[in-house]
């Protein structure tokens, strides 16, 4: 983790940059037009291996039919898998839509949880998902890692991690607190448009100076 204290500001700096050239994550995008914790929950459920365009399409029909948790409690799984074709793993996803607002309902009043470990307790939410509801809903510090920002930390050589929980933890440890609330949107958009997978564009990279890793995919 070296000059990690030193570099992050840095590199955060340059990423909120980035950020601002490209469009924005569907779930920070639906935050801004609704101000609704409910459908930035769901949102985010439906965006777990889909792309954010597909995403973005599923979620307004789903909205356009179900914009409350009293709504979603009315459809069938059937009309609700009809309705997020052909978001990933959409079979899955519309059995736990459908069981979300009885859960809600018998276990939070009908409200949306507010932190990580309540909102793990919903179907279909996991830590990455919590957290991000966390930090994009109700704008509080939460450490949300899913596959961008734990590949792009350890190719910048700050963490020697192996799973994205362990990234999570050791940014817990690590990142500053001012960063929580932000940083996955920076790091996932610069993911989705730089940052890849596979052939990361590192050529003008505007971090590169900062990477241990330049080129490795």
């Amino acid at each position: 983790m070296k000059h990690y204290s030193s570099a992050i500001a840095i590199i955060y700096r340059l990423l909120r940059k980035e950020f601002e050239k490209h469009r924005m994550p569907v779930v920070d995008l639906i935050e801004l037009q609704t101000n609704d914790p409910f459908k930035v929950l769901v949102t985010t459920i439906l965006s777990a291996r889909t792309k954010d365009h597909t995403t973005a399409v599923a979620a307004q029909r789903l909205f356009a039919h179900a914009p409350s948790p009293a709504a979603l409690e009315e459809l069938s799984v059937g009309a609700i898998e009809k309705l997020i074709f052909p978001v990933g793993f959409y079979h899955e996803k519309a059995r736990h839509l459908k069981e979300l607002p009885a859960i809600l309902r018998q276990r939070f009043g009908g409200g949306i949880p507010q932190t990580v470990e309540e909102l793990i307790e919903l179907p279909g939410v996991g830590r990455k998902t919590a957290n991000l509801v966390v930090a994009v809903a109700f704008d509080k510090p939460a450490v949300c890692v899913d596959i961008h920002v734990h590949r792009i930390f350890n190719r910048l050589g700050y963490l020697t991690t192996t799973t994205p929980l362990a990234t999570e933890m050791e940014l817990r440890k690590h990142l500053p607190v001012k960063y929580w609330t932000t940083f996955n949107s920076y790091f996932v958009s610069f993911g989705q448009n730089r940052c890849k997978p596979v052939k990361p564009q590192c050529d003008g990279c505007p971090v590169r100076r900062y990477c241990a890793r330049v080129g490795v995919g």
